[in-house]
C-alpha cells in the first residue's frame, strides 16, 4: 500500500455497513498486481478512511508550515497475540501506541503510516476488522493514515498478522520533556491503574484455565496530555508505561537524570482482577505492560495542578500521586505495605511474549 494524501481535505467516513469480504489472504495480495490493488481499494482504504484518488504515489506529501515548531517522528511494531482480546484489538494498539508515543513526548500527533505483513491464509473478515478497528482509533485520536505498504509472506513464515506503525507530530516551541529533568523532589504521577492491558491478554490466550474480568486499557492519551501541559507546563517528563511497565519507564528516568525514585505500594492503583491474575502466576503488576497509563513527573509545587487537570479529563478522571524522586543512586525502589523497602530493578526479559 503506497500514498500520496491532501492533508486540506478531510478525511471520507469508513464504511460501517458491516459488510463480511470473505476469502483469504493469498500471495498474490502481496504481488503488487490487481489483487493487491482491490485489497488496497475495497478493503484498507475505506477502512481507514482514505480516498482512493490521493492515495497513488509512494510517500505522503505533508505540509507542516502550519504548526511552529520541532518534528516528532516515532515507528512501532505490534505483534500481540492473540489479535482480539478483552477492550482491544491489534489494530486498535498499533495506533494507540504510536500516538501515545508521539504525545507523551510532547508533540500533537498528526500522521501515521501503517505497514501490514499478512500471513498467506489469513482470513480477510479478520483483516477487514483490524483495518477498521485502525480507522476508528485514528479518528478517535484526532489523526490521519495517509501512506502505508502490504507484504504477503507464505503460510507458517508469520503468525497471521503483524503491524508497524510511523507518526509524525509537531512539539510547540514551549514544550520541554525530557527523560533527563527529573529532579529530587518531584512527584510521580499515573493516570489510573497498572497492569490491566498485561492481564487481559494474557487471560485471553486461552492457553491457562483464568476467568478474570479483565479488559485492556488500551486509548489515545494525546487529549490528557494536551490537558495537562495546558494547566502544568511546567511538566518534566512523561512516557507511556507499555512494555516492561511503570518500573521500566522509571528506572529509565531515574538513569536518565541520576536520580533515585521511591514508589509507594500502598498508593499503586491495582485492579482486584488483576491482582489476582498476577497473584496467581507470581507476576508483578508494576512491570505488565499497558497501553492507556502515562507516567509524569512534575514539580511538587505544581502536584495539585497537576493532578487536577489530569483528572477532570475522561483519561485521566483515575489519576494519583504513586511516589517522588529523590537524591541518590539511579535506582528504582518501592516502600512496601509493611514499611520495607525493595528494589525495583528492570527485568532482563519480557515476562509475557507477544503483548503490544
Amino acid at each position: 500500500m503506497t500514498g500520496q494524501v491532501d492533508v486540506e481535505r478531510p478525511p471520507q467516513p469508513a464504511r460501517g455497513d458491516g459488510s463480511r469480504v470473505g476469502g483469504t489472504v493469498t500471495m498474490a495480495h502481496g504481488g503488487g498486481g490487481s489483487a493487491m490493488q482491490k485489497l488496497i481499494r475495497d478493503l484498507l482504504l475505506p477502512a481507514f478512511g482514505s480516498d482512493v484518488a490521493l492515495m497513488q504515489e509512494d510517500q505522503a506529501r505533508l505540509d507542516l508550515s502550519a504548526y511552529p515548531g520541532r518534528v516528532a517522528f516515532t515507528t512501532d511494531s505490534f505483534v500481540v497475540d492473540p489479535l482480539f482480546f478483552p477492550g482491544g484489538d491489534i489494530g486498535q494498539l498499533a495506533v494507540h501506541g504510536t500516538v501515545n508515543d508521539l504525545a507523551t513526548g510532547g508533540a500533537r500527533p498528526l500522521y501515521l503510516s501503517c505497514a501490514l505483513i499478512l500471513e498467506e491464509g489469513l482470513e480477510l473478515d479478520v483483516l477487514q476488522r483490524v483495518a477498521r478497528s485502525m480507522g476508528a482509533a485514528a479518528r478517535e485520536a484526532g489523526v490521519r493514515i495517509v501512506t502505508g505498504d502490504t507484504k504477503v509472506v507464505a503460510c507458517g513464515a508469520a503468525d497471521r498478522l503483524f503491524i508497524n506503525t510511523a507518526g509524525i507530530g509537531v512539539i510547540a516551541p514551549q514544550v520541554e520533556l525530557s527523560a533527563d529533568r527529573a529532579r529530587p523532589g518531584d512527584v510521580v504521577i499515573v493516570n489510573g491503574s497498572v497492569g490491566d492491558h498485561g492481564a487481559a491478554v494474557l487471560c485471553a490466550r486461552g492457553d491457562m484455565v483464568l476467568d478474570a474480568d479483565v479488559r485492556s486499557d488500551t486509548r489515545p492519551l494525546n487529549g490528557l496530555v494536551e490537558t495537562l501541559l495546558t494547566a502544568c507546563p511546567e511538566v518534566r517528563c512523561m512516557r507511556d508505561a507499555t512494555r516492561g511497565g511503570v518500573v521500566t519507564v522509571l528506572n529509565e528516568i531515574a538513569a536518565c537524570s541520576a536520580v533515585g525514585v521511591m514508589l509507594e505500594e500502598a498508593a499503586v492503583p491495582v485492579r482486584e482482577a488483576v491482582r489476582g491474575v498476577c497473584e496467581l502466576l507470581g507476576i508483578d503488576p508494576l512491570y505488565l505492560a499497558n497501553e492507556g497509563k502515562l507516567v509524569a513527573v512534575v514539580p511538587e509545587a505544581r502536584a495539585d495542578a497537576a493532578l487536577a487537570a489530569m483528572r477532570a479529563h475522561p483519561a485521566g478522571r483515575e489519576s494519583v500521586v504513586i511516589g517522588r524522586v529523590r537524591e541518590g543512586a539511579s535506582r528504582v525502589t518501592l516502600r512496601t505495605a509493611l514499611g520495607g523497602e525493595r528494589l525495583l530493578d528492570t527485568l532482563s526479559g519480557e515476562q509475557l511474549p507477544r503483548i503490544c
